[in-house]
């Protein structure tokens, strides 16, 4: 199935590349649910230090994408469930929906800059969200990211909706904890492209080849949900609750120092963090509610990577302290499982990147976990929703073709025990500045022991054309 999957792709991937020749290049990306990827930086160049003009274009700080995106699992055929049944999987239209993305940049005076970006959705016939919504067309409308930064002399203070990353390994980081993140639609695949921005204030200050930086969050945010209707959506009879914001006050703080080196960086962090992904116990009231769990730990942690050539190897670790320990994005914490139980837990994550060419580079990383002590203080009748060692790991290749206005973007991942793998291919080709189209081709393969083993054997298939002005 895997090699009918690449062969599909690879016919599709070579029509793309049939197209006439252009001149000029605009690399961009394909939006999502949640923005446009980092890997399709459409909108680099405006995020870069600006001089104010005598007579500025007001409309120059805007750029905008409408996007068209139809993507649905194309094959019908079923699962055997460890009951011993067969659960029947019918092909269906997951996406059909159009989505508006303006982003916007002014350094509007001196050491002063404001950037936000906006984003709606319209859901058509076919799309779940249309289905959720009787059958009528829906819309979403959300404001991705906006803040206003002040910068003296070597210090920065930037003030609004944002994002903060920690570690290394790109993609695939331990540290990389701090922003809640959306996994909705299976067309969302990269941490980088479900991560959401919070209302944070943060404080840079450089000197000599090293960085100081501190943020405080005084409304943090936790996982959303699936949205009802969505593939990743459970069903549960359930009522989700948020975790209980007025029992006692929730905040997120951290600060990080980092230093420069000839050819490698080191930095260290620590952090009051509240757990991303929500914790929930088996109600027991009429209502069939469930509030959050309280989940707030420490963090403490080391980053270091070093350039050798055109190989860079990077490493994170992470000592989580007194933190329960999450269970499934999908299930419920069931009685027999210890929700009320907290205890360290160290993680690493470790990144190989290699830059073939200027136009070529390959990524292999791996993140491990681990509780500590994990028996201790246990009773003969407890046991814990997470035991041993568990982790990730992540391939990535990418490579452009400038001469033909191409670029393709591989990605497989899956888990350390090998219950379940992921195989992402995309293609983008531009047409001209301003039309591109793309392909995306989603496999997944997974067992009984898995997440994910309600999708195994799923095949997706997805196209979009995109307009930039």
């Amino acid at each position: 199935m895997i090699a009918k999957c690449l062969l599909i792709f690879l016919v599709l991937f070579h029509q793309t590349t049939l197209g006439q020749e252009q001149t000029g290049l605009k690399t961009s990306g394909i939006d999502s649910d949640v923005g446009p990827s980092p890997e399709h930086r459409l909108f680099d160049e405006l995020f870069e230090s600006q001089d104010i003009g005598d007579t500025p274009n007001r409309f120059d700080a805007f750029t905008v994408s409408i996007t068209h995106q139809l993507f649905g699992k194309i094959n019908n055929h079923s699962i055997e469930l460890p009951t011993g049944q067969r659960f029947p999987k019918d092909s269906r239209i997951e996406h059909n929906r159009t989505g508006l993305n303006v982003r916007y940049t002014n350094a509007f005076a001196t050491n002063w800059l404001l950037q936000g970006s906006w984003q709606a959705r319209v859901f058509w016939n076919e799309d779940y969200a249309y289905d959720t919504n009787n059958k009528n067309i829906d819309t979403e409308y959300r404001v991705n990211e906006l803040f206003i930064q002040r910068s003296s002399g070597r210090h920065s203070f930037k003030f609004g909706r944002q994002a903060i990353v920690w570690g290394e390994t790109v993609g695939n980081s331990v540290l990389d904890v701090i922003n809640h993140t959306e996994f909705r639609d299976f067309s969302i695949i990269d941490i980088e492209d479900a991560r959401l921005n919070q209302w944070m204030l943060v404080w840079d200050f450089f000197d000599n080849q090293s960085q100081f930086s501190g943020f405080l969050n005084l409304h943090p945010k936790f996982n959303p949900p699936p949205a009802e209707g969505s593939p990743l959506n459970s069903a549960l009879p359930i009522r989700l609750q948020d975790t209980q914001r007025n029992a006692s006050p929730i905040f997120e703080a951290g600060a990080s120092w980092s230093k420069s080196y000839d050819k490698s960086d080191i930095a260290l962090m620590g952090a009051y963090l509240w757990e991303n992904q929500l914790q929930y116990r088996v109600p027991t009231d009429e209502l069939m509610s469930s509030p959050g769990i309280k989940n707030d730990f420490y963090l403490l942690g080391l980053s270091t990577n070093y350039q050798l050539d055109r190989i860079l190897l990077t490493v994170d670790i992470a000592f989580s302290r007194a933190v329960f320990l999450e269970s499934s994005l999908l299930e419920i914490t069931p009685s027999k499982i210890i929700a009320d139980r907290k205890q360290d837990r160290l993680g690493i994550s470790t990144g190989f990147e290699y830059v073939m060419s200027a136009t070529q580079e390959v990524s292999l990383s791996a993140t491990m976990e681990k509780t500590l002590d994990e028996c201790d203080g246990l009773r003969e009748d407890e046991e814990l929703s997470i035991q041993g060692t568990v982790g990730t790991w992540l391939l990535r290749y990418n490579k452009r073709l400038p001469h033909r206005n191409t670029t393709f973007f591989g990605t497989v991942q899956g888990d350390l025990d090998g219950n379940s793998m992921l195989i992402s291919l995309r293609s983008n080709f531009a047409l001209s500045d301003q039309i591109e189209i793309g392909f995306h081709m989603l496999y997944i393969d997974a067992n009984y022991d898995s997440q994910m083993a309600l999708f195994g054997q799923d095949l997706r298939l997805g196209a979009t054309i995109t307009y930039f002005f």
